[in-house]
C-alpha cells in the first residue's frame, strides 16, 4: 500500500519504556553507571548529545556487532507494539523510528516489528566488531531534519504527519509536525505536545491516532 501519512515514534522511553537502550547495552558492555550519569547530565541539559555519545562508544571496543545484536533481541518494548504497527500498515500510514538510539538498536527495533528506521547515531565498526570511536554523530535536530527528509522522500506533506515520544529529544520534531503525542512524557515533551497520555500499553494511542488519521480525510 502507498505511503500516505507517516507516524514518528521515539524509542527510549516511549517503545523502550525502561528508558535508555544505550544503558541496556552499557550493562552489558560494562560500563552502565558513566553511562547513566552523562545520560542524566544530556537529560538537565548539561552536555550535548553528542558529548554523550562520545561516553558510550569506548565501551563497545571490540565487541563482535553479532553479539549486540543478539543482546537486542532480548530488549524489553512497550506492550501493544504489534497492534499498533498493525493499525498503521493496514490504513497506509508508515511507521517509522525516529530517535537518538544507536543506529543498531533502530534496525532491530525495525526488523522486529515491522518499522522503518530512520537515521541515528553510529558506532564504527571494524571488520565484524565495533572500534570504540563514533562513526556517525546524531542529535535531536538531526532527527528532525532526518524525518522531515523521508516524509519529503515520500510525498507525503509534514501536515499529513505526527510524532509519538516523551522527552527533550523529542521537542524539535514536535514543533516542526501539526501534530504530537507525549507518551510518559517529561514536561518539556508535554508541552511541545498536542496531546499527552499515560499508559504502559501502546495500544492506548490507537484512539488518538485514529482521529488524527481522520482527521486527514
Amino acid at each position: 500500500m502507498r505511503t500516505r501519512s507517516i507516524v514518528f515514534f521515539d524509542i527510549d522511553g516511549t517503545l523502550v519504556p525502561s528508558g535508555s537502550t544505550a544503558s541496556f547495552l552499557a550493562a552489558r558492555l560494562g560500563h552502565q553507571e558513566q553511562l547513566d550519569a552523562a545520560e542524566a547530565r544530556y537529560a538537565a541539559g548539561s552536555m550535548t548529545n553528542e558529548q554523550v555519545s562520545v561516553v558510550d562508544p569506548a565501551g563497545w571496543r571490540g565487541v563482535e556487532v553479532d553479539t549486540v545484536a543478539g543482546w537486542l533481541e532480548q530488549l524489553p518494548m512497550i506492550d501493544g507494539v504489534d497492534d499498533v504497527v498493525a493499525w498503521c500498515l493496514g490504513r497506509g500510514v508508515e511507521p517509522v523510528l525516529a530517535s537518538l538510539a544507536w543506529a543498531p538498536v533502530s534496525e532491530a527495533i525495525a526488523r522486529r516489528y515491522g518499522f522503518t528506521a530512520n537515521g541515528g547515531p553510529r558506532v564504527a565498526v571494524s571488520g565484524s566488531t565495533y572500534d570504540g570511536t563514533v562513526g556517525a554523530h546524531f542529535d535531536e535536530y538531526d532527527k528532525r531534519d532526518r524525518a522531515l527528509a523521508l516524509a519529503a522522500d515520500r510525498g507525503v506533506p509534514r501536515t499529513r504527519c505526527c510524532a509519538v515520544g516523551d522527552s527533550r529529544s523529542d521537542v524539535p520534531l514536535f514543533d516542526a509536525l501539526p501534530s504530537a503525542l507525549a507518551l510518559n512524557a517529561d514536561p518539556r515533551a508535554r508541552a511541545a505536545a498536542t496531546a499527552s497520555i499515560e499508559s504502559n500499553d501502546l495500544r492506548d494511542v490507537l484512539p488518538w491516532l485514529d482521529a488524527w488519521e481522520r482527521a486527514l480525510d
